[in-house]
């Protein structure tokens, strides 16, 4: 349980409605910000104004999954208001008070950084992300069902990088049937993608083994499906990049030469907000109350 707790949310989208939830269920106090125009739900949450005198009382800020951008601007899908997180807010957190987002940018790390706050990026823990890459991979083929007029099954697809969400890619795709080539720097991610029944090749090869792809998909988030590249490809290829914006496509030259480049970001907010929702607030859940039994033993 997490009784007494403060909890503070600002901002987000479907997602954050399950957390909302979960938090409550848990007997959190919750307070809401930038969800004035949801209705029938969270009916119990206080909803509130972003203020100095809000934060100085949270033992708990969760931004949303992309946390706020380098001016402190914050994502809401549920109010027309602006939310910005300004020095001065940071400046009145609590010194125990710990921040929860995603992805942190730079403005974020550095305000946390600055001010000893200890700020957690749930998207850079091993569990969540392996979590969170199933609605990826689950919405990524949809997209590809959608955009293109053959099947999957015997088709010839590449995943390009062996993490977490790629990983998981190759092996939906494996699944339907797909003929999969999985592009990779190490010779470990080589050799664990030809255990898999996979045609592994390295990333400086690229160029050659792109000849014959129908369907590409993207995990790696630096420029390496270049123009040079492109240039190789079929033009009725699809391009699904899941990499974080602006992904690692070129897509002003991916359009001019007439293939279909999709940049997908945030998948499961969008595909299964849910599922999706849960994976973080399970997470949550279980990081504040360690947090909080290991304050409990040090007293």
């Amino acid at each position: 349980m997490l009784t007494g707790v403060r909890v503070l949310f600002i901002g987000g989208d479907a997602r954050q409605i399950e957390v909302i939830r979960k938090f409550s269920e848990k007997d959190a106090l919750v307070s809401i910000v930038g969800f004035d125009g949801l209705t029938d739900q969270l009916e119990d949450i206080a909803r509130e104004r972003l203020s100095i005198e809000l934060l100085e009382q949270t033992d708990v800020l969760v931004l949303p999954v992309m946390g706020c951008d380098n001016e402190g601007k914050i994502m809401t899908l549920f109010s027309s208001e602006p939310l910005q997180l300004l020095e001065e807010h940071f400046a009145v957190l609590p010194h125990e008070c710990t921040v929860y987002t995603g992805i942190a940018k730079p403005y974020l790390s550095n305000m946390c950084f600055e001010r000893k706050i200890h700020l957690v990026e749930l998207l850079e823990r091993d569990d969540v992300a392996i979590y969170n890459s199933i609605p990826t991979a689950e919405g990524a083929i949809m997209m590809a069902i959608q955009h293109t007029d053959f099947t999957i099954h015997g088709s010839n697809c590449m995943v390009l990088g062996m993490g977490r969400t790629g990983f998981t890619m190759a092996k939906s795709l494996q699944g339907l049937g797909a003929k999969v080539s999985m592009g990779v720097r190490s010779e470990v991610h080589f050799a664990r993608a030809s255990e898999m029944g996979w045609e592994p090749f390295l990333i400086r090869d690229l160029g050659r083994k792109i000849v014959d792809v129908n369907l590409l998909f993207n995990t790696i988030p630096t420029m390496i499906v270049t123009a040079q590249i492109l240039s190789q490809m079929p033009t009725n290829a699809v391009i699904i990049d899941l990499a974080s914006a602006p992904g690692g496509c070129d897509f002003r030259f991916a359009e001019k030469r007439g293939i279909k480049a999709l940049l997908a970001p945030g998948l499961p907010g969008i595909v299964a907000p849910k599922t999706a929702g849960i994976i973080i607030a399970n997470a949550l859940v279980q990081l504040i109350s360690d947090e909080i039994k290991i304050r409990g033993d040090e007293k």
